[in-house]
C-alpha cells in the first residue's frame, strides 16, 4: 500500500544506517508526512459549475503526473479545469474532496478502499471494485478504474529468479531461511505484508531475516537489493528501477497484495456523464506499461517536468481532442 510511499496504503540499516534515515525523511516529505499544504489558507472551490473543475494530486510525482494528464484531457473536453496538485495524503485529500476544495484526484483501488474500510478483506481486482462504491458513501464517486496499476511486489534479482528457479511468491518459500527481506518496518505487521505472504505461502521470514529500509522501494532497496545486501524486496510494481535491474516480480496468484488500479475519485455533485467519458477515455489508455513509461519520463535520468510529460502523453495518445 502507499503509505509511505504514498502513505495510507503499502509503504523502507545495515550499511549507510545515516543515509537510510536520510532517505526515510525524504521519502516521508514525498509521501506526504510533512511539509507545506496547498489547501491551507482556505480558497474557493469550484462551485456548482459543472464545466469547472479543480484537480487535486497527492504530493508523489506519480500521483501529479496523472493528475496532470486529468487536467489536459478535461481542458481538451471543454473543461475549466484549475488545479491543487501536491496536496498530501489521503488523510489531507478525501476530506478536501468532500468539502469542495478539490473536485477529482486520482488514487488507487486498493489503498483507497483499505483507508475508506479499514475493516474490508477484498483483495482481487474484482472484489476490490465490488467494494467500492458502498465504501465511498454518498459524497464520493470513481468512474472506471484504468488498467494501470501499481502495486507492492515481491522482487528479487535476475541470479536469484534463476539460482532458486522461482516465478511466483511460493517458488520462494521453501527458500525461507536464506531470503533476507528488506521491504518498510510496518511490512512486518501489516496483513498484506510477512503475515501475508506467510499464511498464503508459506513464506516464513524471521526476524533476524528481515531489513527495515524506510525508503518506500526507493533506491537505498535496490542497492540494497541489487547489491545483494538483501534477497528479496518489497518494490513497487511501477519503479523504472525493475526493468532497468533486470529484476524479477514473483507472480503473486493469491492475491496478497490488493489490486491497485489508478482511479479517479471524484466529488459526487461533481459527476456528469460528460466528466465521465472524458475519464473513461484516459482510462482506458493508461496501461501499467504507460504508467511505468511515464515514471520513466519524470524521475529516470530525463527527470521531465510532470506537466511536459502529461501533455506529451495526452498528445500522442490522441487524447487532445474532444472525446467523441
Amino acid at each position: 500500500m502507499r503509505t509511505s510511499r504514498i502513505l495510507s496504503g503499502f509503504t523502507r540499516r545495515s550499511v549507510g544506517s545515516i543515509a537510510l534515515a536520510t532517505v526515510a525523511v525524504v521519502s516521508l516529505a514525498a509521501c506526504g508526512g510533512g511539509g507545506s499544504d496547498p489547501l491551507s489558507g482556505g480558497g474557493e472551490g469550484s462551485g456548482d459549475d459543472p464545466n469547472a473543475i479543480i484537480v487535486g494530486s497527492a504530493n508523489f510525482p506519480e500521483s501529479e503526473t496523472v493528475a496532470n494528464i486529468y487536467t489536459e484531457v478535461l481542458r481538451a473536453n471543454g473543461f475549466d479545469v484549475t488545479t491543487k496538485f501536491n496536496i498530501g495524503s489521503r488523510e489531507a485529500y478525501i476530506p478536501a474532496l468532500k468539502d469542495g476544495s478539490i473536485d477529482v484526484i486520482p488514487d488507487y483501488t486498493g489503498n483507497l478502499l483499505q483507508y475508506l474500510d479499514p475493516d474490508s478483506t477484498a483483495t482481487s481486482a474484482a472484489d476490490v471494485d465490488a467494494a467500492l462504491p458502498a465504501a465511498l458513501g454518498p459524497e464520493l464517486t470513481i468512474t472506471t478504474p484504468a488498467p494501470a496499476e501499481d502495486k507492492d511486489a515481491v522482487v528479487v534479482t535476475k541470479e536469484t529468479a534463476q539460482r532458486w528457479n522461482l516465478t511466483s511468491i511460493a517458488d520462494l518459500a521453501a527458500h525461507s531461511n536464506e531470503v533476507k527481506f528488506g521491504a518498510p518496518a510496518e511490512f512486518q505487521e501489516r496483513p498484506g505484508g510477512l503475515p501475508g505472504l506467510k499464511a498464503k505461502y508459506g513464506l516464513d521470514i524471521t526476524p533476524d531475516n528481515f531489513v527495515p529500509i524506510a525508503d518506500g522501494g526507493g533506491p537505498a532497496t535496490v542497492d540494497a537489493l541489487a547489491s545483494g545486501q538483501i534477497t528479496a524486496a518489497d518494490i513497487f510494481t511501477t519503479s523504472p528501477a525493475i526493468a532497468e535491474n533486470g529484476f524479477v516480480v514473483l507472480a503473486d496468484p493469491l492475491n496478497n497484495f490488493a489490486a491497485q488500479n489508478v482511479v479517479p475519485v471524484l466529488r459526487t455533485t461533481k459527476s456528469s456523464d460528460k466528466l465521465t467519458r472524458a475519464l473513461d477515455a484516459l482510462s482506458a489508455k493508461l496501461t501499467t506499461e504507460e504508467l511505468v513509461s511515464l515514471n520513466n519520463s519524470v524521475s529516470g535520468d530525463a527527470k521531465t517536468e510532470p506537466a511536459a510529460a502529461a501533455k506529451q502523453w495526452v498528445t500522442d495518445q490522441g487524447l487532445d481532442k474532444p472525446v467523441s
